[in-house]
């Protein structure tokens, strides 16, 4: 007997609307000076949540995963200081990196799936849950 392929539901231009929105949003707040806390969340959890996602799907995107941990490099560098100082910023020189992981992201969620992206949020939120539990 056949094995199956499992469904695959691609990504609605909406998903990836809603995803983008999250990023280019949080990244404006932070060019106008109105980053926070939550704001910051939103960037750092759509920009895991592909990259995750991506390596799961061990992607072929050539330096996808690259630019997206570097992205995610600059970022925890923004939320050790927004920890420590409680001044949520992205710097000038952090903005192009932060600027390149949206736009691979983008670029990379509509080789993604639904199902995919749901089940790594849904780990990803189960392991800093844990974290902070621990």
């Amino acid at each position: 007997m056949k094995k199956k392929k499992p469904l695959r539901v691609p990504v609605t231009q909406g998903l990836k609307d809603i995803y983008a929105l999250d990023m280019r949003t949080a990244y404006q707040a932070a060019s106008m000076g109105r980053f926070t806390v939550e704001s910051f969340g939103r960037l750092a959890a759509a920009i895991s949540v592909v990259r995750s996602a991506l390596e799961q799907k061990q992607t072929r995107i050539e330096g996808a995963i690259e630019t997206l941990d570097e992205t995610i490099a600059t970022l925890l560098a923004v939320r050790q200081r927004g920890d420590a100082t409680d001044v949520w910023e992205i710097t000038e020189s952090e903005r192009p990196s932060v600027m390149d992981g949206i736009d691979m992201a983008e670029q990379c969620i509509g080789t993604l799936d639904v199902a995919l992206l749901a089940q790594t949020a849904d780990m990803l939120l189960a392991s800093v849950s844990a974290s902070q539990a621990g």
